[in-house]
């Protein structure tokens, strides 16, 4: 159990009570929802590009990324190096669509292109996930500040998710914004200095994390198999995990990012211009790929650097006794030197923080914009709405802390099986949604409905099979990764195919790339 040195405690509350202090500053300025969902429309290129990679790498980059590159090799990078043709794709074809009419949301696109019932549906699936997410990020990040500080892992989540929850909700989205800026520059700074570290210490410095890595396949595309890392082949295969699968994989997963999720639209929305919002995906792509990149080395550096300084925590990790996203937190406690291990400790808030304080403040606006506002309460003035929003971010954050609190007590497991069910039943296939309305001059919300209920019932069959609670002969016949993938391609079949049969006759005018 570790335990935070004075100075690191300072650094830390100076780091929380700072993002507190921002908080408090923007809260000035929130007089309007159109300011506390969209910052006033006026953000530049380059603080929403950055506030994009903050919201984007999470606890994954700082704590899984180097965990997996330490156990295996560098399989799971490959889906992120899709990311720019996303971007391309996004930029020429998506960004007008989603900054039509000035939108608050993603999902107002849906309305105007098949009805309010798919407006709707969009939305409730992302609030349901979300908050699944949330309470799973922040248990996560509850579980590397227990172990570096030595705090009650409830007291861990009350820290944090008190603070993010304060200020998100006060600051709205000029805090939630500017502080995932400087969160993304803190992670990248405690990552920097945990590297630094480990080539100092290190007999033949960086040199040698490139040559035993090197040696040991730990720089390849390999998957572990058993005890051996074997490297995946190029080949298209449901069945198995190749480089170009990870990549298909990879594609679907970003245009679903850069489509149909609030915490990513609402930056375009609240870019000041169209060539802005453009700006800022670039930034976000030229940036994130090589934060990534890096944390999946300093996982390679930490490899090199326990077969130097061998420690039987790292081997049982290497076993597979122990999960992968501990040699981090390990590695700090033991080999940070005091004020370090403070800065580390909050480049790991930050990379939780980063991510909850984007879907906090995008429950928010998603469930006044999209649900409240739209279909409850039509009627009442602008700051009627500014409350309602406050109340919602609110319960957002409470259910995160509750959440978090409820996993403490139970299997971790759970609530990740649970988001899975939760994001496949409800969200699967919401890409192809968006590019039947973005590619096609068909379609309406009967139309859509058929496509998500077969996504469904496709969705909870895999979940079954993968349960073992249908017979063998009846179950799946790919890996489970895939399984999204295969979604979207159900989705797009039945919708798409029943516009053949059941032609509409909605107006369609400027929804699509043909009009």
């Amino acid at each position: 159990m570790g335990q935070l040195s004075p100075l690191d405690t300072i650094v830390l509350i100076l780091y929380l009570g700072g993002l507190f202090a921002m908080g408090l500053y923007f809260s000035g300025k929130n007089r309007s929802t159109e300011e506390y969902f969209l910052g006033g429309r006026r953000f530049k290129g380059w603080v929403i590009g950055l506030s994009l990679v903050g919201t984007s790498i999470s606890s994954i980059t700082f704590l899984a990324y180097p965990g997996d590159a330490f156990k295996t090799a560098w399989l799971r990078f490959l889906p992120n190096l899709m990311l720019p043709v996303a971007v391309l794709i996004t930029a020429k074809y998506f960004l007008p669509f989603l900054r039509r009419n000035n939108t608050t949301t993603a999902y107002e696109y849906l309305e105007f292109r098949f009805g309010p019932s798919i407006r709707v549906y969009g939305a409730v699936a992302f609030i349901v996930a979300q908050v699944v997410r949330v309470s799973l990020i922040l248990y996560l990040v509850s579980l590397v500040l227990q172990e570096i500080t030595g705090f009650d892992a409830t007291l861990c989540i009350l820290i944090a998710g008190l603070v993010v929850s304060a200020y998100t909700i006060i600051g709205g989205i000029d805090a939630v914004i500017w502080t995932d800026v400087i969160q993304t520059l803190v992670l990248l700074l405690g990552g920097i200095m945990c590297l630094l570290v480990i080539v100092n210490a290190l007999p033949g410095g960086f040199v040698q994390i490139l040559e035993v890595a090197g040696n040991d396949g730990k720089l390849a595309f390999s998957e572990l198999r058993g005890n051996d890392l074997v490297p995946v082949a190029w080949s298209l295969s449901l069945q198995d995990k190749t480089i170009s699968m990870m990549l298909i994989i990879g594609l679907i997963s970003w245009l679903t990012e850069y489509s149909s999720n609030q915490n990513t639209v609402q930056r375009f929305c609240a870019s000041r211009s169209e060539l802005e919002a453009r700006k800022a995906i670039y930034i976000c792509a030229l940036v994130s790929i090589p934060t990534w990149a890096f944390f999946m080395f300093l996982g390679t550096a930490l490899y090199v650097f326990f077969q130097v300084f061998p420690a039987p925590e790292a081997s049982e990790i290497l076993l597979g006794e122990k999960k992968a996203e501990q040699i981090l937190p390990f590695f700090i406690i033991h080999h940070l030197p005091p004020g370090l291990v403070g800065l580390v400790v909050a480049a790991a808030l930050a990379a939780a923080m980063s991510s909850l304080d984007s879907s906090i403040n995008a429950i928010s606006t998603v469930s006044v914009s999209d649900i409240y506002r739209r279909h409850i309460n039509k009627t009442s003035d602008d700051g009627h709405y500014l409350n309602v929003a406050r109340i919602v971010a609110s319960a957002a954050g409470l259910m995160m802390i509750l959440g978090a609190v409820y996993l403490t007590n139970t299997q971790t497991k759970t609530l990740q099986d649970t988001a899975t069910i939760l994001t496949s039943l409800l969200a699967g296939g919401l890409l192809s949604i968006y590019c039947i309305g973005f590619f096609t001059n068909r379609g309406d919300a009967r139309h859509v409905l058929f496509g998500i209920g077969g996504t469904m019932i496709f969705t909870a069959w895999t979940i079954a099979s993968s349960r073992s609670l249908i017979p063998d002969a009846v179950s799946f016949p790919f890996d489970l990764y895939y399984t999204g993938l295969i979604g979207n391609i159900i989705m797009f079949t039945l919708a798409f195919g029943l516009s053949l049969l059941l032609d509409s006759n909605r107006d369609k005018t400027g929804l699509t790339i043909w009009s």
